[in-house]
């Protein structure tokens, strides 16, 4: 999943590991919109200290990366290496599975 982009992270005020985006995805796709407490709940999967309110404006700048990427806003990389295949199938199953 494309991440967010590192200013908007930092707009936020921390930073933001591999391993905390992968625990934030996870979370998104068990913890969904109609879960009660919800961005405690993925706050609390994601550790470091993350807030529920800092989850929650990560998720919003999230939505923010994907519209524009689906309203043809952000290019497609153009992958050069041979062995380095993105499937937009692959993503988009990706997107509908973290309910977005």
């Amino acid at each position: 999943m494309a991440s967010c982009s590192m200013a908007s992270a930092r707009k936020i005020g921390s930073q933001w590991t591999r391993r905390q985006n992968e625990l934030f995805e996870e979370a998104l796709a068990l913890y969904d919109k109609d879960t009660p407490d919800r961005w405690h709940n993925v706050a609390r999967a994601v550790g470091g200290n993350k807030s529920a309110e800092e989850v929650k404006q990560y998720y919003g700048l999230l939505v923010r990366d994907v519209n524009h990427i689906e309203s043809g806003q952000v290019p497609f990389p153009d992958y050069k290496s041979p062995g380095v295949k993105t499937s937009v199938a692959y993503e988009e199953h990706r997107f509908k599975q973290l309910k977005l």
